[in-house]
């Protein structure tokens, strides 16, 4: 019976298929009933229909509850047969499962899967250590989902043991693009090889992407008007910074305020020591004073050897503490002595 069926469904083309299981278990089922009917004695409660399938699915499973069994020796023998029968159908089932498990590992491991996320970040182009740097920090506080789409030289996943999901073809291809989910992506960096490489990848991403917002690390920033073509709101930041990309990704905008506190604008940051006579004062006093009366805003102090990043309204500062602030001029100990002093005298009235 066993090299029979197994004939048949090669000749039908289901050996090796999900199909081969289904049909071993339905056939020994078909088989055994008719056999347990003949081997037990009339009246016997195992071949009642109610209760054969039963029998059948507890027996073939291995499980054996014990409530129905045959009694006679023929009965015992098609007992065994269906056990064997239930083996070999768990035995192909379990099979399948692995062969299926490997072969979508497979598929992962060379990039070969079509991503089904969107509100995800895809980096294209891989860059070893660096981009690993970058999806550190992109995934540090666990909210971050990153696609990471490389070009056929890489050929298997370069971060496995990372949560990345990896797809592998050519980047300036809409398929490939479309395959790591660009079109419904969050944001999506490009990180290329070279900045000429970076300027075909970045035509292709700006057409799949729709409303993603493109970032692309340049090396040479002269060629940013060149990439303004592509996109008007397209972000570039220095191929050097990759702390910046990371940035730019997670909150797109950033970079451009970071730029503005770097370079001479409207704004710029400064520093101005608290004087000694003033003692110890409240970030509270210090923010709304420089907010209120000098049209800046405090972004950290130092307190000797620590420096207070953006701190706390309630944390007090000792006399001489360093105050680091973004505003439209430089401030002189004198000028924020009467500015707290001005914004006291609010107060008490």
């Amino acid at each position: 019976m066993p090299i029979f069926l197994a004939r048949l469904l090669a000749r039908l083309g289901m050996l090796g298929t999900w199909w081969t299981p289904v049909l071993v278990f339905a056939a020994v089922f078909l088989t055994s009933w008719p056999l347990m009917a003949l081997a037990e004695p009339a009246g016997s409660e195992i071949v009642a229909p109610a209760n054969y399938w039963w029998y059948f699915v507890v027996t073939a499973s291995t499980v054996g509850y014990g409530d129905l069994y045959p009694e006679t020796a023929g009965g015992h023998a098609v007992g065994v047969y269906v056990i064997a029968g239930g083996i070999a159908t768990l035995t192909t089932v379990f099979t399948r499962f692995a062969a299926a498990l490997e072969r979508a590992k497979g598929r992962r491991m060379r990039g070969a899967v079509t991503v089904d996320m969107s509100g995800h970040i895809v980096l294209l182009g891989y860059t070893p250590g660096r981009t690993e740097q970058m999806v550190d920090e992109l995934t540090a506080d666990g909210s971050s989902r990153i696609v990471l789409c490389a070009w056929d030289d890489v050929p298997t996943h370069p971060m496995p043991d990372r949560e990345v999901t990896f797809v592998r073809g050519d980047l300036t291809d809409d398929g490939v693009l479309r395959r790591a989910g660009v079109d419904r992506a969050y944001s999506v960096l490009v990180d290329a090889r070279d900045d000429n490489e970076a300027l075909a990848i970045a035509i292709t991403a700006d057409h799949v992407a729709h409303g993603a917002h493109l970032v692309v690390a340049l090396r040479d920033v002269g060629r940013v008007r060149q990439l303004r073509y592509v996109r008007e709101t397209l972000r570039c930041v220095q191929w050097h910074s990759p702390y910046m990309i990371t940035e730019e990704l997670r909150d797109p905008g950033i970079s451009e305020v970071y730029t503005q506190l770097m370079t001479h604008g409207d704004a710029e940051t400064y520093s101005v020591r608290l004087p000694e006579a003033l003692g110890p004062v409240l970030v509270d006093r210090c923010q709304t004073s420089l907010g209120r009366r000098c049209g800046a805003t405090l972004l950290a102090a130092r307190t000797g050897d620590e420096l207070l990043v953006n701190p706390g309204w309630q944390t007090q500062l000792p006399a001489g503490s360093v105050l680091y602030y973004v505003g439209s001029h430089r401030l002189t100990p004198e000028e924020l002595t009467a500015a707290l002093h001005a914004e006291d005298s609010r107060t008490d009235r």
